[in-house]
């Protein structure tokens, strides 16, 4: 099997599959995870807005899922208390009894029972609320992670039982057999300007925001499959809301649910729904989109956050089914989809991060039929993810689970490499040497975006702390400095999309 798109989406398929026994090659024309999968609300979660809508299998599936990942990848899931704060008189009890559903619905999977709390419990845990009019609230439990981390790990996990992975290996040509059907791929590997080419019984387009620009390569006038929208996430100091709980408003101007989350000793707060027409690679945020969250934040926080406080924003493209006769991307469905096309070229979309799991479940079974393989049984209920450890370091090196001992063996032999690349973040030297040896890191943006998350927690720290990855990785890579001068100056160009005063209507 051939798989295209190192998301989500994608390295789940290939560790199924790989999992399994079939052979497999995933090719990723950017990093893994550069797109939609390290752009998410940190959520792993049954969707309780989904529950509202009526859509209880999503709801029930989710939650397993969600139950799932915990037991398979402790060291980066794990439980997180969230608080939905009431004003109205109306509120606690219908939120009361929905939160119960949730719970009745997670059954053994459930991560702690919801309750009523009073205005006083509800300050306790929320210093910085809005006091004027609450009520009190109502507390239930969810699922949080570190996505871009769980992706490497999955990559890993999937290479470990016999997969091939490619990042900076671009797709250019979906090539056909004598009869039409598709038989392979033709790639360019994008560091070098190298092609080459590698045939399979069956091709996989797992390319997310981008699955109809793929299968216009194999057909050209196909029909497009995809409604996209935005959604933007802006992330402050803890100062804002010092507390271990998360704020769930459930309903916004937009028609969404908004978070503010505690993750990475910072405030998460978002998102927005904005259809767009096109899916580029980074998406930027829309001024409107900043003040909605900016406006919706100053409601629920005493502290009223402005733009002077937001230390990064980051935007995440939703590639959304598309389903004639909805109006809002909003309320478009969040299940899966599998398209097989007339040349054989199987499409998986849809979907969200908590079932990326059963999605790739779906999609080998669909592939092992299409390529007429022999039926194998699914391995990933109960499969370890690599990293695997029920005992996680009490500090930022946790999310490594098990690998923390191999970054503190590498510290133990040059204790300078603890030390901190910028006093506003944890980040050390010994992760980036880490990054480069075995997580496939091969740019300064690879490693502070996606193998530590410098770039979404403190944009401004992150460009500072450039110069210092570029030399540490120039000499695991064996780069020149001109290679360095260029990472830097390539990295504080994106970056800079990342820091608020520099964005524009």
């Amino acid at each position: 099997m051939i798989i295209v798109g190192g998301g989500a989406t994608g390295v789940g398929v290939a560790v199924d599959a790989a999992s399994r026994g079939y052979d497999v090659l995933l090719l990723e024309r950017y990093d893994f995870g550069k797109g939609t999968s390290s752009r998410s609300t940190k959520l792993i979660h049954g969707g309780v807005r989904y529950l509202e809508q009526g859509n209880v299998p999503l709801v029930m599936e989710a939650l397993r899922e969600r139950g799932l990942l915990r037991q398979n990848a402790p060291h980066l899931v794990h439980d997180l208390q969230f608080i939905v704060p009431n004003y109205d008189w109306w509120e606690a009890p219908f939120y009361g009894v929905g939160l119960k559903m949730y719970d009745l619905l997670a059954g053994r999977y459930g991560f702690g029972s919801s309750r009523l709390l009073s205005k006083d419990e509800i300050l306790e845990e929320l210093p910085t609320i809005k006091t004027d009019g609450l009520r009190g609230g109502v507390i239930y439990f969810d699922g949080q992670f570190d996505d871009s981390r769980l992706l490497i790990n999955l990559m890993q996990t999937a290479v470990e039982h016999g997969a091939v992975a490619l990042n900076y290996a671009q797709v250019v040509q979906i090539t056909k057999s004598n009869n039409g059907e598709v038989n392979g791929v033709a790639v360019m590997d994008v560091e070098t300007g190298r092609e080459f080419k590698a045939t399979a019984r069956v091709v996989i387009n797992a390319t997310g925001a981008f699955v109809d620009e793929v299968r216009r390569l194999a057909e050209s006038d196909t029909e497009e499959l995809l409604a996209l929208s935005q959604g933007i996430h802006l992330v402050f100091d803890k100062n804002i809301l010092p507390s271990e709980s998360a704020i769930m408003v459930p309903h916004t101007a937009d028609g969404r649910v908004m978070f503010a989350i505690p993750w990475h000793g910072h405030i998460v707060v978002g998102t927005t729904d904005t259809p767009i027409q096109e899916a580029v690679v980074e998406p930027k945020p829309i001024d409107h989109e900043i003040e909605f969250i900016l406006e919706t934040a100053k409601k629920y926080l005493s502290s009223s956050p402005s733009r002077s406080d937001v230390r990064s924003v980051f935007v995440g493209i939703r590639p959304l089914v598309n389903s004639k006769g909805v109006g809002k991307t909003s309320a478009l469905s969040r299940e899966h989809t599998i398209h097989i096309d007339k040349s054989g070229l199987l499409t998986i979309c849809g979907g969200k991060w908590t079932t990326y799991r059963v999605m790739a479940e779906d999609c080998v079974h669909h592939a092992a039929l299409v390529a007429q393989l022999e039926e194998r049984p699914c391995q990933t209920r109960d499969l370890k993810i690599h990293g695997f450890t029920q005992h996680t370091l009490d500090n930022h090196l946790g999310v490594y689970g098990a690998d923390a001992l191999g970054i503190e063996e590498l510290i133990k032999g040059n204790p300078e490499l603890r030390k901190p690349f910028h006093a506003a973040l944890p980040y050390c030297p010994a992760e980036a040497i880490w990054a480069v040896r075995n997580e496939m890191a091969l740019t300064v943006e690879d490693f502070l975006a996606r193998r530590v998350r410098a770039l979404f927690l403190n944009a401004r720290a992150a460009i500072e702390m450039a110069p210092k990855v570029a030399q540490v990785m120039a000499g695991e890579l064996g780069k020149d400095e001109a290679w360095q001068g260029d990472q830097v100056r390539q990295f504080g160009r994106l970056a800079e999309q990342y820091h608020l005063p520099k964005i524009t209507a």
